[in-house]
């Protein structure tokens, strides 16, 4: 389960929490609105009618991109619950500890009450892994 720490995380899984259903739970930016916003416009290349490359999208309004639109993944290996930074350009913090940024990817074991920040720091996007019991 994926829980939210801040608004954002809050309006992006459409609840305080968010069950996950099926592994491997994908999360990206959400680039099928346009044009996004930044130091020099970049027309995305993903269109609104394009198949869906993640489970969970994030939306960035600010000028600085945290977020890459492939880039993070949460797996099950029957035993273990393990992130996987999907070659984001910024990483993702897992309990303070950077996983992947600079497109180079990377994974960490998930453990109950991991903290995880897509992108660096001064994301919006902060979430608390919750292992459900049964």
């Amino acid at each position: 389960m994926l829980a939210a720490l801040t608004p954002e995380a809050k309006a992006a899984l459409g609840a305080s929490e968010l069950e996950i259903g099926a592994f491997p739970f994908r999360v990206g930016r959400e680039s099928r609105q346009g044009r996004r916003v930044a130091p020099r416009i970049i027309a995305e290349r993903r269109k609104a009618e394009a198949r869906p490359t993640n489970e969970l999208y994030l939306v960035e309004s600010s000028e600085s991109s945290n977020v890459s639109r492939e880039h993070l993944q949460i797996e099950h290996n029957g035993t273990h619950y393990i992130l996987t930074d999907r070659q984001s350009s910024r990483g993702t913090l897992v309990e303070g500890r950077l996983v992947g940024g600079q497109s180079v990817g990377g994974a960490v074991p998930l453990h109950d009450g991991d903290v995880i920040i897509v992108g660096t720091s001064g994301s919006r996007y902060i979430f608390k892994f919750r292992i459900l019991p049964g």
